[in-house]
């Protein structure tokens, strides 16, 4: 399973209505919202502290290396300089959200991947705890939904939750990638092709198979499939 590469992410803007403010501080990227919700729509207004976020810059190179990405072409892809991004992955440079936005879009996320809520959170849990509200996400165009469960992409274990709506798929192609997969069937049904075998997968059934292997996938129910991945090494 690799949806980053295989299909075309949407990337959010991000917009503050009504009395919302953003703030960064260096023990992370803190959210505090007030009145309204924040919600997908243009940057303009998003007011941002310019202060170094050690935090953001390990989750971007994490998570560049989890794409297998240099930090070259990272730079290629962004338009920003090889110098500058360094900085930001060392924690001695923290972007503007225009920077933030230009990165997360290469690396096929949102800039929502980058955020943590504040308020649902206690100091030091992110890093061995993701609570339900805190779940960074990628919404494709197929209309699936990633969610990731792991804390982070630093260790060798990747854990995630897919929604597929009716129809959605991983494409027409079968794919290959390094590692090993497995995961289980929450709710409704998924079409699971690996190599030259298709099966129908209901709720409560697994599976497991090297991801050398061509594989694809698809909703072919009339119904949301929910299903539990575990992936090594982390690919998302």
């Amino acid at each position: 399973m690799q949806h980053w590469s295989h299909r075309n992410s949407e990337i959010s803007d991000w917009k503050f209505h009504g009395t919302e403010s953003l703030w960064v501080n260096a023990s992370g990227l803190d959210l505090k919202v007030q009145k309204e919700a924040f919600r997908p729509a243009g940057r303009n207004n998003v007011l941002v502290q310019d202060v170094p976020d050690a935090r953001i810059g390990s989750e971007i190179r994490a998570l560049r290396k989890a794409r297998r990405l240099t930090i070259k072409a990272l730079a290629e892809r962004t338009g920003q300089s090889v110098g500058y991004l360094s900085e930001i992955e060392r924690g001695l440079a923290s972007p503007n959200i225009k920077s933030l936005h230009e990165i997360a879009s290469a690396l096929g996320v949102t800039i929502g991947w980058f955020f943590h809520a504040a308020d649902s959170s206690k100091p030091g849990e992110h890093e061995y705890f993701v609570r339900s509200g805190n779940r960074r996400h990628v919404l494709f165009a197929s209309g699936i939904t990633d969610e990731l469960l792991s804390p982070h992409l630093r260790g060798k274990l990747e854990l995630l939750m897919s929604r597929f709506p009716p129809g959605a798929s991983s494409g027409a192609d079968p794919y290959t990638h390094e590692g090993e997969e497995a995961g289980i069937v929450i709710s409704g049904r998924l079409e699971l092709w690996v190599g030259d075998m298709r099966m129908m997968l209901e709720a409560g059934d697994s599976f497991g198979f090297e991801s050398s292997l061509p594989h694809r996938y698809s909703n072919t129910g009339d119904q949301e499939a929910v299903v539990i991945w575990v992936i090594t090494p982390p690919s998302y």
